[in-house]
């Protein structure tokens, strides 16, 4: 089987990227220009280069694709346009280009995110019926770009995931924070309370691949998480201890967190670069709750979560300590 991947380049494509390939199938990786090959550029894979922009390089990129995996995606941006040139634009020309160019594909997976739905101030957990109010243009992008997919799904076969946060080796955010905590500085995030979701990278790689491989998946959308609830604060926690640097710490308050991030921010806008933090990552960890359940999919497609939280922070630990 021909699989097309994406943002290959990313924390999730590159572990799909290599989950695809343990399973057998042959990986073309779209790229661009810029794209950072660090962890894909040694794996037995094929680079194929594309335009988000010009449909016609899209199509020559998914031509005998089996299976395309759209992961590609602007997290942070200075404005709306910019927002739906790279999330919407980009996905509505991708599957396209797979309409018109590819008629025969067996499946068009697209892995949105739950900042597409949107957090909830309430301890509710939210299931695929829930409506869908995004709080970021972030969010909204994703939405919009769900639509287009879905708009498409009478024509292609076609697939939603909507992972939460996502955990494991590679993850930015927690290379940050696993810095910080070496240096026994511990950053308060969010409340005592759970007010998360997760699901780690290896069950996230797993359930995308059975949702691409699965016909009932058709004209799906899922919610890929681990059943339990988790806070930002046990988990800190957790990867202290597993580092041997908990109970002595000194503990950044919310405010201080806050004023990193402005300053990550706007260090991000002068330099180009992405911000290591953002002041909407920490603002929506203390006022909201992001609880979803995977109870369809578990349902429908038989995918349960794997990997045991301990063992799975152990993992990332050894990881980081390389």
């Amino acid at each position: 089987m021909r699989a097309l991947v994406t943002g290959s380049s990313g924390f999730i494509g590159s572990h799909l990227t290599q989950g695809l390939l343990k399973k057998g199938f042959k990986v073309f990786c779209l790229v661009r220009k810029e794209s950072d090959l660090k962890w894909t550029k040694d794996l037995n894979v094929t680079f194929v280069k594309g335009d988000y922009l010009n449909k016609d390089s899209l199509k020559k990129c998914v031509c005998g694709m089996d299976y395309v995996f759209h992961l590609a995606a602007v997290l942070n941006a200075g404005d709306w346009d910019a927002y739906y040139n790279a999330n919407v634009l980009a996905t509505q020309n991708l599957i396209e280009a797979c309409v018109e160019a590819n008629q025969e594909i067996k499946k068009f997976v697209f892995v949105s995110s739950i900042a597409a739905s949107g957090p909830l101030y309430d301890k509710i957990f939210r299931d695929e019926n829930c409506a869908c109010v995004p709080s970021s243009l972030y969010g909204k992008s994703k939405l919009y770009a769900e639509r287009v997919v879905s708009r498409f799904g009478t024509k292609i076969p076609v697939t939603i995931a909507r992972p939460p946060i996502v955990i494991g080796t590679r993850q930015q955010e927690l290379f940050v924070l696993m810095k910080l905590l070496e240096k026994r500085i511990f950053p308060v995030i969010g409340k005592k309370d759970k007010q998360m979701s997760i699901c780690f990278i290896d069950d996230l790689v797993r359930a995308l691949i059975l949702m691409a491989e699965s016909e009932q998946a058709c004209s799906q959308t899922y919610y890929v998480t681990d059943p339990k609830a988790y806070s930002w604060r046990e988990m800190l926690k957790i990867i202290a201890q597993k580092m041997g640097v908990y109970p002595y710490v000194v503990k950044i308050p919310y405010p201080v967190l806050l004023s990193i991030a402005q300053f990550s921010e706007i260090y991000a806008n002068i330099t180009g670069k992405e911000p290591l933090i953002t002041t909407r990552y920490i603002c929506s960890t203390r006022n909201h709750y992001h609880l979803y359940t995977s109870q369809k999919i578990q349902d429908e497609l038989g995918f349960k979560p794997q990997t045991e939280f301990s063992k799975g922070i152990e993992d990332i630990v050894n990881w980081y300590k390389k």
